[in-house]
């Protein structure tokens, strides 16, 4: 059988898939490369390889010490590098291939959520934008550190929050982009969103003034303070922009 090459769109879609599952599940028992392979008639072992060529672009995946596949195509390295320039439309651009591809794989009622300029000025289209948004965007910061707070290391979904480093109104190119993103548990995200602790470039926990106030209260002392200076706890893909921190440093954060 001649070998099929992979195709612009084909390579979109599995950069998709790189982005939202965790990886341990590149492999072909996950549930996720399946339905991929069966979208764009490739086997799971082909989409599983693929993400695995991905990992030997990713520089975050060379600092852990994972090679991934050693035959990387030149389309392979445009992919990633447009989807690490500039990834909110990219992304975008890998939803609408979902739909418009393969329509049946989503439900008629997730019309809406797609990219329309022609329908900017319509609120409802934009209120549900946003908030399909915001569920892409903690998919993307959840699955990039293992649905594990980066501060406490809290392993429960439903009190974890993916934060934006740089905040969802002062950014609109980096709205999803998950090196803009830190997940946290809930009293850590209300922190880091008042700028009562931030996060410096070598990623170490910075503690304000204001948070100090508080050092004689018992919850400060048994469930704060052991995290001052600690380094967070490291993501498996995407590292926190030092741009985005830098920002959040000097604009959010009150030293």
């Amino acid at each position: 059988m001649e070998r099929r090459n992979w195709t612009r769109d084909e390579l979109i879609l599995a950069y998709n898939l790189y982005c939202k599952i965790p990886y341990g599940q590149f492999n072909t028992s996950s549930t996720d490369v399946k339905e991929l392979g069966h979208i764009i008639g490739r086997t799971p072992g082909a989409v599983a390889f693929k993400l695995v060529n991905f990992v030997s672009l990713d520089p975050r995946q060379k600092l852990l010490g994972r090679k991934g596949a050693t035959n990387i195509g030149k389309l392979d390295k445009e992919i990633f590098e447009e989807f690490s320039t500039n990834f909110d439309e990219m992304f975008f651009k890998s939803e609408n291939l979902l739909f418009e591809k393969f329509v049946d794989f989503y439900k008629k009622g997730n019309t809406e959520i797609f990219v329309d300029s022609s329908k900017k000025g319509e609120y409802k289209i934009r209120e549900t934008k946003v908030r399909i948004n915001q569920d892409y965007f903690r998919t993307l910061v959840l699955s990039n550190y293992s649905n594990v707070c980066s501060i406490t290391g809290i392993k429960i979904p439903e009190l974890l929050i993916a934060s934006h480093i740089k905040p969802w109104s002062k950014d609109e190119k980096n709205r999803l982009n998950p090196t803009n993103g830190i997940c946290l548990s809930a009293t850590f995200d209300k922190a880091f969103d008042k700028g009562l602790i931030s996060i410096d470039k070598n990623y170490k926990i910075l503690f304000s003034s204001k948070m100090k106030k508080y050092s004689k209260e018992i919850f400060y002392q048994e469930e704060l303070s052991k995290f001052e200076n600690r380094q967070i706890i490291p993501p498996m893909k995407f590292l926190p922009n030092e741009e985005f921190l830098l920002y959040h440093n000097n604009a959010v954060f009150q030293p």
